[in-house]
């Protein structure tokens, strides 16, 4: 079974009174962010209410220090807002404030790569949170929420899973990997102790397909799929232990 599930962009606009400002960001969006997609641009808050509406967006960059009408005041414009917002400002004493109206993130300018695509990464997280529900378990069947419906897979078919921040790949036995946006802690939550084991703040792993374990020049498992696994130090004694209780009980 395949659950090759797709990871939907998300959509955005970027508000600016500077020229180069949108144009910047739209550039830098395209060349580093392929997870979004930049449907338009705004100099003014007027014209970035009638973007909101035309487009309905995921999320907007907008900019604080505008004439006539600040970042702030766009939104105030909406009582229910439906879309997340990064600020993009060239100061950076409006923390608190955006804050307290609930921004994503905040972004200084010029804009810093690295933080764009982690700001990215973010919205993408908390995107995938809010369209699907936690994996739920039942008859030893994991139950995955998709973009349109549900993916069953059953738990013997997993050897392990990997984060990735807020998104977590399931490695299968017929090597059909698949990307889900929950956290790994999720899957934790969901899958059977007594089967899975979190050896590493990234790694849980089935033990049930757990080839040899090393502890020269680290601690690693290896899996029966031949994948190496480090297990963190502070985990090492917990893990012993959790494998000869498994061993024991099947």
């Amino acid at each position: 079974m395949s659950l090759q599930i797709e990871i939907n962009k998300l959509t955005a606009i970027i508000v600016d009174d500077e020229l180069h400002g949108r144009e910047n960001l739209k550039l830098i969006i395209k060349n580093y962010c392929p997870e979004i997609e930049v449907k338009g641009s705004a100099d003014s808050v007027v014209s970035a209410i009638a973007l909101v509406k035309n487009h309905s967006p995921d999320v907007v960059f907008l900019d604080i220090n505008m004439p006539v009408l600040d970042g702030f005041d766009f939104l105030n414009e909406f009582e229910d807002r439906k879309f997340m917002v990064v600020f993009v400002s060239a100061h950076d004493e409006f923390g608190i404030n955006a804050v307290k109206v609930g921004a994503a993130d905040y972004l200084l300018k010029p804009i810093n790569i690295k933080e764009l695509k982690q700001c990215v990464k973010k919205l993408l997280c908390i995107n995938g949170k809010k369209n699907s529900a936690k994996p739920v378990l039942e008859n030893n069947k994991l139950i995955i929420s998709a973009s349109r419906g549900f993916n069953i897979l059953n738990i013997d078919d997993i050897l392990r899973l990997e984060a990735d921040g807020c998104y977590t790949t399931i490695l299968t036995k017929d090597k059909k990997n698949s990307v889900i946006s929950r956290t790994l802690k999720d899957f934790e939550e969901s899958l059977p102790k007594e089967y899975f084991f979190r050896i590493h703040k990234s790694h849980l792993i089935n033990l049930k397909y757990i080839k040899d374990y090393s502890n020269f020049s680290g601690n690693f498992v290896t899996m029966t799929d031949g994948s190496k696994v480090e297990i963190s130090r502070r985990k090492t004694p917990e893990f012993i232990q959790r494998v000869k209780t498994f061993l024991n009980t099947v």
